[in-house]
């Protein structure tokens, strides 16, 4: 009598969900849900903020992500240069690394002048206003995923521009 071939993690991986999956899962569920449950009202407030956000905010787009080495001194710089561009504005930034741990934001916005710039980051927000030439500078700033939400000078009738995230 032969024994039954046991399915090899790749098959069981790439197989469809069984009755047995979907009984681990709900036990997995169960689980969680008696140590760690989601706080009443918590999804309908994300969804709210994200509906309202959405319906204040103009969404940019990524058009381009490059890396530039610095050539200058003996010390190799790497810098990455993105641009997004909405209707309104178009906003390009050069994230240099300043450290192990730490970057700094170069970045330009047109039309420009008294534009607010707000970074989102893991550490918390900082903001900026830029120049009459549209130039602003976010400096010691954390590794790891950002978004600008750049507000148009108040009066100008034009909502708020929310960027995609990026990996600083």
């Amino acid at each position: 009598m032969s024994t039954p071939r046991r399915p090899s993690m790749d098959e069981l991986a790439n197989s469809p969900l069984d009755a047995e999956d979907a009984r681990v899962l709900d036990r997995v569920a169960t689980v969680y849900d008696t140590l760690d449950p989601v706080p009443d009202g918590l999804v309908e407030r994300i969804q709210f903020g994200i509906t309202l956000d959405a319906l204040h905010a103009e969404i940019a787009e990524l058009q381009r992500s490059g890396d530039l080495v610095g050539v200058r001194g003996d010390d190799v710089t790497e810098a990455q240069t993105i641009t997004f561009t909405s209707a309104s504005l178009t906003t390009m930034v050069t994230v240099t690394p300043t450290g192990s741990d730490r970057v700094r934001i170069d970045g330009w916005i047109t039309p420009g002048a008294d534009v607010s710039i707000e970074l989102r980051t893991a550490e918390g927000t900082q903001t900026t206003t830029a120049d009459e030439d549209g130039r602003f500078v976010l400096d010691d700033l954390p590794h790891g995923y950002a978004q600008f939400v750049i507000r148009p000078p108040s009066g100008s009738g034009q909502p708020p521009v929310v960027t995609p995230s990026i990996q600083l």
